[in-house]
């Protein structure tokens, strides 16, 4: 696979709830890059589990499916439905299912369509794992209650019954699941921007993170003009 290393990459990763897609969808907005929501795709896999009838990984149809993969099929609100949810986390613990979607991720952050400037992903490997070599990496977190209390909004906003201490306690049990995963286990890259967005608004923290972009971006402009 050629990198296009003339293309600036970015790497968000965080734990649940923490803002990184937010964060992800304003830098991609401002900057043109393609925006990949890399557990989109664990859900997405997730979906063709729970359609079938015994509800059981196949890996000869997970493949199948991810030839028919495109980036709006990643936007269908089935994905988003609690069944998928528990079927994600489930089988993003598997190796080969990880295998499998980390070349379509590294395709995308390193091969984005031609109208797109680079990419920004964000989730909980990217920075560590699928762009060792991002030019901006951020590690977003945030505490337990402020996580809880976003993700119990976004849920009354979908029209999903829960309540907040369900919502804390299950973001608790996947903190623990994420940070002692035996592969690709959620921590920050040694050089990542560390922020803590639980008192900053979401203007707040993209101001702090854009700065650091657009600094970087003077350095792959004086980089690519030094080699022409």
């Amino acid at each position: 696979m050629k990198k296009k290393v003339n293309k600036l990459r970015v790497a968000i990763d965080g734990p649940a709830a923490s803002g990184k897609n937010t964060l992800a969808k304003q830098i991609a907005k401002k900057y043109k890059l393609l925006h990949l929501d890399s557990g989109k795709l664990y859900r997405y896999f997730a979906l063709q589990v729970h359609q079938s009838k015994d509800q059981k990984v196949n890996y000869i149809k997970l493949k199948q499916a991810l030839k028919k993969l495109t980036l709006k099929k990643l936007t269908d609100k089935r994905l988003t439905t609690e069944p998928v949810t528990k079927i994600a986390s489930i089988i993003s613990k598997k190796i080969r299912i990880r295998q499998m979607l980390k070349n379509v991720q590294h395709d995308l952050a390193y091969n984005p369509p031609k109208k797109f400037k680079g990419s920004v992903l964000d989730g909980r490997d990217i920075g560590t794992v699928i762009m060792p070599d991002a030019h901006v990496k951020v590690y977003l977190t945030a505490s337990l209650n402020v996580r809880a209390v976003r993700r119990y909004k976004e849920y009354k906003q979908m029209g999903i019954k829960t309540t907040l201490s369900k919502v804390k306690s299950d973001i608790k049990k996947r903190d623990y699941e994420d940070t002692h995963r035996k592969i690709s286990s959620l921590k920050p890259a040694k050089d990542a921007v560390l922020l803590d967005s639980s008192f900053y608004n979401t203007k707040a923290a993209f101001a702090k993170i854009d700065e650091v972009i657009r600094n970087e971006i003077k350095l792959l402009n004086a980089t690519k003009h030094k080699s022409l």
